[in-house]
């Protein structure tokens, strides 16, 4: 199963990540909504761990447009 972590905060986003890991799960990690937005193009998802707030395009927007 492949996730992709979408979280601005760093240390925040390491536990998630390490997190999935211990559970057998990949995890990519961005901090931006619009890089969210291509990565979800470019690579099939099985699920997206998303921050509302992020700085540019916030997670409600970026999870309307994906």
């Amino acid at each position: 199963m492949r996730v992709l972590v979408v979280e601005d905060e760093p240390r925040m986003a390491s536990v998630i990540r390490r997190s999935l890991a211990k559970e057998g799960l990949a995890a990519d990690v961005t901090a931006r909504g619009e890089d969210c937005l291509w990565m979800a193009e470019a690579v099939e998802y099985d699920a997206i761990v998303l921050d509302v707030m992020l700085p540019g395009l916030s997670g409600f927007d970026t999870c309307r447009d994906c």
